[in-house]
This record gives structure tokens, sequence and C-alpha cells, in this order.
């Protein structure tokens, strides 16, 4: 495959964005327009923190010279790739790798990270040969958070529903084969400490042609427990226990007994093993142990009780978390925490180097937590500057880099060539009336750009 980058980035290429936080040290006025000298930045991937920690710099720095480089074909990492296409307008973020789940089988075909699988869907070009086996009755998917619902959604979402996003054909086309009827969503802990939002849930219990799947047993006494948490996780168990406990009205009972699909929230289950087929060839189910809580609300701890339990199925999906990777040896990284090292975003022990988003701080939080992050991480290199403390004299910047792919033969990809793929994207959307029609063969792409 051929090696890339691409640098400079387009203002407006980026959702809008807003000002740093209230309090913060540097204001919009303590600005750089009275140095000398520009300054050299380089930012190390394309994806939200990127872009935001550049788009600050270049607003509080107006001689700074921000490169961008990404090691994918396009930019944006997972604003294109982590998105559900049926949510345009909710941008999720993660890092390189999940976790594993470190059970016996997890290695059988018919195993996948929900990170891969939404990589497959959304068009990742190194995913695109996942080809994902839906001949399977049932599906099991491990976590309870967001993104274990989008997957969730997608796998039960009638395809007709998905022809007008920007989902891939080849995905489109293995969906609209598929023969699930049953995903079930599993998590260790209970209805109190899910992970996901109201907003998923409403969309999984309003889905057109499925019926939810909720035990009342697992919310017994919860009606009292509730009273004293958040008010977000109140509304969230609220709509939990009303769909599990409730007798559905006239309407909602017609429509679930129409229902070809279902799905369903297994609680207090923890996996063990992925249980093999009788050839041993693939998935055929997976064993959980049966756990209870220990201390209360979302510190709760799940131990298991002695008790297991096998699921049949046909395909398991982990979403457990997402962690990032080491990217250098001379970068240090805390292989535990999944995190560079770093106070207020500078590495430590590495005077010039600073590190934002999912790497700096672990995978938490959304877009605003994402923007706020890359910003303080700006703040933070504009005072080490500004104080003096960051390497002077010249910087060659770009023309060193450009340089040294030269020498190893490599063609990096621009950013205007990355707008000629856009158009080429949205022209074959236009004519299925999708948003775009994602590019996948690294091949065509350099065919396209003339390579």
């Amino acid at each position: 495959m051929a090696q890339r980058c691409w640098r400079w980035w387009h203002w407006s290429a980026w959702p809008r964005t807003r000002q740093p936080p209230a309090g913060s040290t540097l204001s919009s006025r303590q600005q750089f327009s009275t140095q000398e000298q520009t300054t050299q930045i380089c930012v190390v991937g394309s994806g939200p923190a990127g872009f935001y920690t550049a788009q600050h710099l270049l607003k509080h720095h107006t001689r700074a010279r921000v490169d961008i480089y990404e090691k994918q074909f396009v930019p944006f990492g997972l604003v294109r790739f982590g998105v559900a296409p049926d949510h345009p307008e909710v941008k999720s973020y993660g890092a390189e790798d999940n976790q594993a789940l470190e059970i016996p089988g997890e290695e059988l075909p018919g195993v996948f990270s929900a990170r891969d699988f939404v990589g497959w869907y959304n068009g990742l070009p190194e995913k695109r040969e996942l080809m994902p086996d839906l001949s399977c009755d049932t599906v099991v998917i491990l976590g309870q958070g967001n993104v274990a619902l989008d997957v969730a959604r997608i796998l039960l979402t009638p395809p007709e529903h998905l022809e007008k996003t920007d989902i891939t054909e080849a995905s489109l086309g293995v969906l609209r084969q598929s023969q699930v009827k049953t995903v079930w969503i599993v998590g260790r802990r209970g209805p109190l400490q899910v992970a996901f939002t109201i907003k998923e849930l409403r969309e999984m219990i309003q889905l057109p042609g499925t019926r939810p799947i909720l035990d009342p047993a697992d919310f017994l006494g919860l009606q009292d427990r509730i009273k004293e948490v958040p008010r977000p996780r109140k509304r969230l168990t609220e709509l939990l226990l009303r769909t599990a406990t409730e007798k559905p009205g006239v309407e909602e009972a017609a429509h679930q007994a129409l229902a070809s699909r279902a799905w369903g929230l297994r609680f207090f289950r923890s996996p063990q093993q992925v249980l093999p087929s009788p050839d041993g060839r693939r998935a055929a189910g997976i064993r959980l142990a049966i756990t209870r809580l220990e201390g209360v609300g979302e510190a709760a701890r799940a131990v298991p009780t002695g008790d297991m339990e096998d699921l049949p199925c046909g395909l398991v999906l982990s979403s457990v978390g997402y962690k990032s990777r080491p990217i250098d040896p001379s970068v240090p990284f805390d292989p535990k925490l999944g995190v560079i090292p770093n106070m207020e975003g500078r590495v430590v022990d590495v005077p010039g180097l600073y590190c934002s988003g999912w790497v700096k701080r672990g995978p938490t939080g959304v877009i605003t937590t994402t923007m706020t992050d890359s910003f303080l991480t700006s703040q933070t290199l504009l005072q080490d500057l500004e104080a003096g403390l960051l390497p002077s004299g010249p910087r060659p910047g770009y023309s060193a880099i450009k340089a040294l792919l030269s020498s190893r033969g490599v063609r990096p990809i621009s950013f205007s060539d990355w707008e000629k793929l856009d158009a080429e994207e949205m022209s074959r959307g236009q004519g299925a009336g999708k948003p775009r029609e994602k590019l996948l063969d690294p091949q065509e792409i350099l065919r396209l750009l003339g390579r």
C-alpha cells in the first residue's frame, strides 16, 4: 500500500467551533502577531483532536504555520469512519485500537470488535474486506454503551431506511441479505450502570419492525433507588423501567406483534468464553458468568455468583472499550492506561511535544469534551512558547518532511487532492440520492489522483 500524508487544512472543512472555556489563561487578545519569526507546528492525526488543536493555534498565533499529517488516504478520522450513517449529526470518537476480551475463543471467526464492524460499514479502507457473516439468527454485542447501540441499530434497521445515508454500498448489500433476527446487548452490571444515553435508547425502542426484550426482574426495587441519582441518569432509567414493566398501549402492542426482529438487554452477565461450533471453525455462542453488584451507583462492581449461562449466537461483537497505541519508542506511553503520560498536554520528559484527545486523557467524552481538551492543549503550547520554554531558532517545517518523503519515494496526498476525492465521492452518491459514496479501494484512489 502506498504511503501517504497530507498537509494544511481548509477552514471551511470543519464544523463551527467555540471560544476557549471561560477562565482560560490565554485570552483572544493575547496573540503572537508581534513575533517576527514564524513558528512551525506539526499536528499528527487529522481527527477531531488534531483539527481543533490546529484551529486554536492558528486563531491565537497569527504567525504560526501548522501542518497536519494523516496516515489514511483521507482526513477527519472517526468523524468520517466512526459516525453511524443514520446519525450524520452525531460524531463518535475513538482511539486506534480496541480493548481485547482476553477470553478463550476470542480468535474464532465470527468474533469482531465493534470498532472494526463500524469501520466496515463506514468505509474504512483497511476494514473493507471484513465481510461479517450475517446468515445467523442471533448476534451478541458485549458492552452497553452508545457504540453497542449504534451497531445493534444498524444490524436491525430495515435496509431501505439506510439507502439514502453515506453507508457504503458494499456494506448495504450485506445488510440486505442479513438473516439476523435477534440482537442481545450484554453488560456486566445493571440498569443503573449502562453507558448509553437516552437518545440512543429511545431510538432503539422506536426502531421500525423491532420489539425490545427486557426482564422485569432486573428492575426490582429500582424505582426507589433512582430518586437521588442525577437527572440524566434518572430519566434514562425511568425509560428503561417503563419499557420493561409497563404494558404497552394498543398501538404499541400492535406494532410489537408485527415485529419480525427483536433486541434485548442482558444485565449482570460477564463473558467467559466464546463457544465454538461443533467443527471448531467459528463462533456458535458465548458463555457468560452471572454476576451481582457490590457497592452502589456507578461505582458498583460486578462480582461472579458462580453460576453460568450459555447464549447461542452466530456473531459476537465486542464493544468493551477503546485504547490508543504507542506511536514510536521515543514517545512515552502508558500501556495500562493507554495514554501518553502528560501534564496538561505536555508530554512528560519530552520538551516541545504535546498530546491531545484520547491519547491524552483516555477513551472518554464526546465532541465538546474533545474540543475543550484540544483548546487546552493548544493554550499550554502557546503559554510555553510565550515563556520561552520551547527551542528557539528557525525550523525547516514541511520542507524537511517533503525532502525526507521524496528520498523514500513517498508521494503525499495533499488537501487539494482530498478535495478532488471529496468531489468524486459526492458525485457518485448524487446518482443514488446519497450524500456520498465513499471510496474504499486504495488503488482506485491513487488512480483517480493520477498516481
